[in-house]
């Protein structure tokens, strides 16, 4: 986390002295070249997967949700359905507001620098708010390795769902600078919320993993420069 701090507050500091010197050598911004952020890296997708439209009425009040909510850190071994997967990544990332883009969880500016991935037993998957749909990445069930980077957890190795969240901070440093850092920090906690809240209203039980080796996570998930994982959350029916 460190590491993920010092990123955001270098790149600024930089700026900042650069505008110095821009300034008592009567320049513009537009005279050099301004630091910009890492292009995204290609990556294949083995196929998309369009995901049931989300329900937005459920069976229990959210007073019942926020009593009933647990860590729960023991799984049966039994896969989540599609339309339990698509209700929670609605619940983490979805588009609530089609005209404005606005989504579930509040953003800062409304830039969402959250990217959402999902390791399954039958691969690597990456959640498209945009048209509530899945990459598939990679067919590989990931869940161990993944356990090994959080710390040798068994509940993230025997989770049927594991949800990564990860940020590109330099969508919210382009308008907030330093700041930044704290506002993807509140961001990442709004929607790990909601999608413990979700899990409850499935009848799901799930639990929240900060113990996470940040390069471990990203060299498994195989994740961009300007990716920082921040957040796991294992998910899966109660034992």
């Amino acid at each position: 986390m460190t590491r993920f701090i010092s990123r955001v507050a270098q790149p600024s500091r930089r700026i900042r002295w650069m505008a110095l010197v821009l300034l008592a050598c009567g320049l513009s911004a537009s005279d050099i070249a301004l630091p910009q952020s890492p292009p995204q890296q290609k990556r294949r997708v083995l196929n998309e997967i369009a995901l049931p439209s989300p329900q937005t009425k459920g069976k229990m009040s959210l007073e019942e949700l926020l009593a009933r909510r647990r860590s729960i850190r023991r799984f049966v071994p039994q896969t989540l359905s599609i339309a339990e997967i698509g209700q929670l990544m609605w619940a983490a990332q979805g588009i609530t507001d089609a005209v404005r883009g606005l989504r579930t969880a509040p953003s800062a500016g409304a830039l969402y620098p959250l990217e959402i991935y999902l390791v399954a037993p039958d691969g690597l998957y990456h959640y498209l708010p945009q048209g509530h749909r899945l990459e598939r990445l990679g067919a590989e069930d990931l869940r161990r390795a993944l356990a090994v980077a959080a710390a040798d957890q068994d509940c993230v190795g025997e989770a049927a769902l594991d949800v990564v969240i990860a940020a590109v901070l330099e969508r919210t440093a382009k308008k907030y600078g330093d700041r930044a850092e704290r506002y993807v920090q509140f961001e990442v906690g709004h929607v790990a919320e909601n999608v413990l809240l979700q899990a409850a209203a499935l009848g799901l039980g799930g639990v929240p993993i900060g113990a996470i080796h940040e390069d471990q996570v990203k060299r498994v998930l195989g994740l961009s420069d300007s990716e920082e994982p921040l957040y796991l959350l294992s998910l899966g029916r109660p034992r």
